[in-house]
């Protein structure tokens, strides 16, 4: 090219990113290193099987982009770039190239591109950027039904279809009954200056005043459900679901700013996919006896494959899996004090019975194991340990009855290690956080992945309190959550293939959990605690991160993308595990995956693996 020629190059590529943020020497010399090719309306630039060694920067024309299905990736006109994918990633290309106008393109090598990509970091992240969005596009595509829906991901104002009805503080339940008939509605809000104060239902109209004979003229104050239960405007469709299944009631307000714009109940949300999870939790709930329980967890199986089958998101399948699984506990654990009573035991003593690991985190998958704890009261009368020991024996076993192994860790409540009185807890994680050991904060951080599930709520208060106040002063400690975040890496090898086992019983197989799911979970664990965040779920973790700046949001929003895609693949996988009467596991072998997974697979893991490269190159005791 004539110097005129390159001048005007480098104007071009001065006004597009990621070449606009290149110094201005780099950009006055690259022009020569590039080449200029025309490309008539209708050729191939790059082609599907075939190797691909330039960066194709569309000068004049616009092309086209389609993956191997031949499904639309991408139109690019002017500025736009294509074969970045066999720059960073693997050759032979995924995708067909093909101009649709008469394009001059740019052809920048693949030694120069590096080259780039080494010294200007800002250019490297931009294509960094674009894996992001391709791998975003394909969560979307996997977590939607085949008419387009996003499922279960509607927000609690969706359902919303008129503003509430609401009184006074001040009225009558006579007169609130009257503007109940009035409007038609199945439920009032009792507002005050503030906002909503309570709730009054035909429900509560029959048990709390026809039933006993309350006088109308009282104050509706006397018989609503007072601070009723409330919902963002943003919480999802299932979290509505979950919250309202899980504490039996049928109406919910939402709240906005302060205010509400109107209240879902249960009818709105009993869609089809969702009806069966609800009527799962209902009718274990109602079971008289453990071998009740067993037959509705028989059921799960079977709502699990309805919703992989509806390509249900992963994050919601986990959900429901982990709904259910609590319901089913939750009966247990009153069948065994139930039958500790009738044995002359006495009534239970004070306790928490907490849910660990991936249930706490609402993230438990199909055919997984139970880890759970006990939170003793510190003033339990002396031989409550005796009772919890016997409570927790007869609710693991029938856990066992019910399809959820014992844990091969032995992280459950029958083992005395995992059953103290408050004080013996507190004690423990103090000493987890300043004087760390690799093994201690390994069970760290199984106590730090928690929730209560059933007891005293606020025995499990106290030190979660604790863990959030005192985790960000342990830098030892957090050096060892950093460690054990990068440790397990994802299956991929050097040229970005995966990496199988080579022997044993998982021979050709790839791990799923170990350096995916679980490398993702162990970093926003990480990240969480060393902020101070109390968030126990996953994706809540990783995009609290992000808005705390303990992360950088675009890679949290990547990783919330890396988690559901491979969190996608694993309960497909195991459901066909389940149909075909093997034990469900995280190992598959890659040729179980369409190409179009295989592809969208490898970029999740290669996520990974950027998100552990950038913690591990810190300070050991430091995150940010």
């Amino acid at each position: 090219m004539a110097d005129t020629e390159l001048a005007e190059v480098a104007d071009f590529l001065a006004g597009h990113a990621p070449f606009a943020a290149l110094p201005a020497r780099v950009l006055r010399a690259l022009p020569a290193r590039l080449t200029i090719r025309y490309h008539r309306r209708g050729s191939s630039l790059m082609a599907v099987g075939v190797d691909n060694h330039d960066l194709i920067i569309v000068r004049s024309g616009a092309i086209e982009i389609r993956d191997a299905d031949g499904g639309l990736v991408d139109r690019c006109a002017e500025g736009s770039t294509a074969g970045s994918t066999t720059l960073i990633g693997p050759n032979p290309s995924r995708f067909d190239v093909v101009a649709i106008e008469d394009t001059l393109a740019l052809h920048l090598p693949a030694e120069v591109f590096h080259e780039l990509s080494q010294a200007h970091p800002d250019f490297a992240d931009h294509f960094d950027a674009e894996r992001g969005d391709r791998l975003r596009t394909a969560v979307s595509s996997v977590a939607t039904n085949p008419a387009g829906e996003a499922i279960l991901r509607t927000s609690a104002r969706d359902p919303v279809h008129r503003a509430p009805v609401s009184v006074g503080d001040d009225v009558t339940i006579a007169e609130a009954a009257r503007v109940m008939t009035d409007e038609g509605v199945s439920s009032l809000l009792v507002m005050d200056g503030r906002g909503v104060v309570g709730i009054l239902t035909d429900r509560d109209l029959r048990r709390r005043v026809l039933a006993v004979g309350v006088d109308p003229a009282g104050p509706v104050t006397s018989v609503m459900t007072t601070d009723p239960v409330v919902a963002a405007a943003d919480t999802s469709a299932l979290e509505l679901l979950v919250t309202m299944t899980e504490r039996t009631i049928h109406h919910l307000p939402v709240v906005e700013a302060g205010r509400p714009p109107g209240v879902v109940t249960t009818t709105d949300l009993m869609r089809p996919e969702r009806v069966n999870m609800v009527h799962i939790v209902g009718d274990v709930s109602k079971q008289p006896d453990v071998a009740g329980v067993v037959a509705m967890a028989r059921r799960l199986p079977r709502l699990v494959e309805q919703l992989v089958g509806q390509d249900v998101a992963a994050d919601d399948i986990t959900r429901v899996v982990t709904t259910v699984g609590d319901a089913i506990e939750r009966r247990l654990i009153a069948l065994a004090e139930d039958e500790l009573t009738a044995a002359g035991h006495g009534p239970p003593p004070r306790y928490c019975w907490m849910t660990m690991g991936s249930r706490a985190r609402h993230e438990q998958a199909p055919g997984g194991d139970r880890d759970h704890g006990v939170i003793l009261a510190d003033d339990a009368p002396e031989g409550a340990e005796d009772y919890i020991g016997a409570l927790a024996e007869i609710v693991v076993t029938g856990l066992e009855a019910c399809g959820y192994p014992r844990c091969e860790g032995d992280v459950m409540a029958s083992n005395p290690r995992w059953r103290q009185r408050l004080t013996g807890w507190r004690r423990e994680f103090r000493q987890w956080i300043h004087e760390p050991t690799s093994d201690a904060v390994l069970t760290a951080s199984i106590f730090f992945d928690s929730r209560p599930l059933a007891g005293d709520d606020t025995l499990h208060a106290r030190p979660a309190e604790d863990i959030a106040a005192r985790a960000p002063q342990g830098h030892n400690f957090l050096g060892h959550l950093v460690a054990a975040a990068v440790a397990n890496e994802p299956p991929l090898g050097f040229f970005r293939g995966f990496v199988l086992a080579r022997a044993g019983d998982h021979k050709d197989t790839l791990d799923l959990k170990r350096g995916g799911v679980g490398a993702i979970v162990d970093l926003a664990r990480a990240h969480a605690l060393g902020a101070g965040l109390v968030s126990v779920n996953t994706r809540s973790r990783l995009l609290a991160a992000g808005r705390a700046g303990a992360l950088d949001p675009a890679v949290a929003a990547s990783l919330v993308d890396a988690l559901e895609f491979i969190s996608h693949v694993r309960p497909a996988h195991q459901t066909r595990q389940a149909a075909s009467g093997a034990t469900p596991d995280s190992r598959l072998r890659p040729s179980e995956l369409t190409p179009f997974e295989q592809r969208t697979l490898r970029e999740a893991f290669h996520v990974v693996r950027d998100a552990q490269q950038a913690p591990a190159q810190r300070s050991p005791g430091h995150l940010t």
